[in-house]
């Protein structure tokens, strides 16, 4: 087990009420992200209409695009957490040795989206039954949901005790 991974155990501060925040920050986002859609929808709209249709083929791109876009921007920047995720304190932490970047993001949601969309009761299942709460997705590519107000504290004795370790 990895010695900077916070175990449910010794830190449950860390894993209280994560599930509960996960699905608060999903509607949140999903509000977010359905203005955002419908604002696009509107624009692309009256752009097809001066284009004569041709701005309307554009909006299957731009439409998923811009989703997609959000996720990285959000969970790709230094904060590590959607809007949503913002608001309910919690945040995504890589649980191996890659880095969370506007890639592993995007990797984030689709898989998200995926296991949600065609997994759902099992992707919750796990959630319920593994011990720091990780959805199939965060399973299959080593993240983690934890509270981030606590997890800073974590983070900051863990440098300090891996320093004094060198």
């Amino acid at each position: 087990m990895n010695a900077a991974l916070p175990d449910p155990d010794t830190a449950p501060e860390l894993f209280e009420g994560v599930l509960t925040r996960r699905m608060m920050a999903f509607v949140v986002d999903m509000v977010i992200i359905s203005m955002m859609v419908f604002a696009l929808a509107i624009v692309g709209g009256i752009a097809g209409f001066l284009t004569f249709g041709l701005a309307w083929l554009g909006l299957i791109v731009l439409l998923p695009l811009s989703i997609v876009l959000y996720y990285a921007a959000t969970l790709g920047s230094p904060r590590r957490a959607t809007v949503g995720m913002q608001m309910m304190d919690i945040v995504l932490t890589p649980t191996r040795a890659s880095t969370l970047d506007g890639g592993m993001a995007v990797l984030h949601a689709l898989l998200f989206w995926v296991s949600v969309w065609i997994f759902w009761p099992i992707s919750l299942g796990i959630a319920l039954f593994t011990p720091r709460r990780q959805m199939l997705h965060d399973l299959i590519l080593g993240t983690l949901m934890v509270r981030r107000s606590p997890m800073t504290r974590h983070w900051a004795s863990y440098q300090a005790n891996a320093g004094r370790a060198f």
